[in-house]
């Protein structure tokens, strides 16, 4: 069955339902998350797309990514998918938001208000091989060496997510709140 994602404007305020694969065909703006989890050396996490997505197959992303169900707030939608994709669940904080359109050479058009979130986590993950083609762990400073070097192996969002905001300074803020 196929997911019923959420329909917002540009201030994420809820604009009604509609299913995935029309909403990317549409290109209309719907809520979206990207969680990005880090261990105790402030590696990130990363994971490489599986082969058979209907977009951006093959390329290195941040930690999971998805969309909120119909019905679904976007922190029980965070606490689902991180296990599907990854195997394990962890506490998570929300840090940033941005909003994107993006048109892919296959008429799929990602056109998202995303909810960035921050974790940490230090074991290896279980992924699921429908969803996740492999994982490294890197720092964030190799990380944005590599997004410079060879851009085009990297996701869209995940490169303007990591060029416009600090994780240093959230991890840090995370950090604090939770002493």
């Amino acid at each position: 069955m196929e997911d019923i994602l959420i329909l917002v404007d540009e201030q994420d305020t809820f604009q009604g339902y509609m299913g995935k694969a029309e909403a990317h065909l549409k290109g209309v703006k719907h809520r979206a998350f990207s969680i990005f989890v880090f261990n105790e050396k402030n590696e990130l996490l990363l994971q490489q797309r599986a082969l058979s997505k209907y977009h951006t197959p093959g390329l290195w992303s941040n930690t999971c990514c998805s969309h909120p169900r119909y019905g679904e707030t976007t922190l029980s939608a965070v606490h689902r998918r991180l296990p599907e994709e990854m195997g394990f669940d962890t506490e998570l904080t929300h840090v940033h938001e941005m909003s994107y359109e993006i048109r892919f050479d296959n008429g799929i058009i990602e056109n998202e208000y995303d909810h960035v979130f921050v974790g940490r986590y230090e074991r290896n993950p279980v992924i699921n091989k429908e969803e996740v083609h492999d994982y490294r762990w890197i720092s964030l400073e190799d990380l944005k060496k590599d997004m410079t070097d060879r851009p085009e192996k990297y996701t869209f969002w995940f490169r303007r997510i990591m060029n416009e905001f600090d994780f240093m300074s959230a991890l840090h803020a995370v950090e604090v709140q939770e002493v």
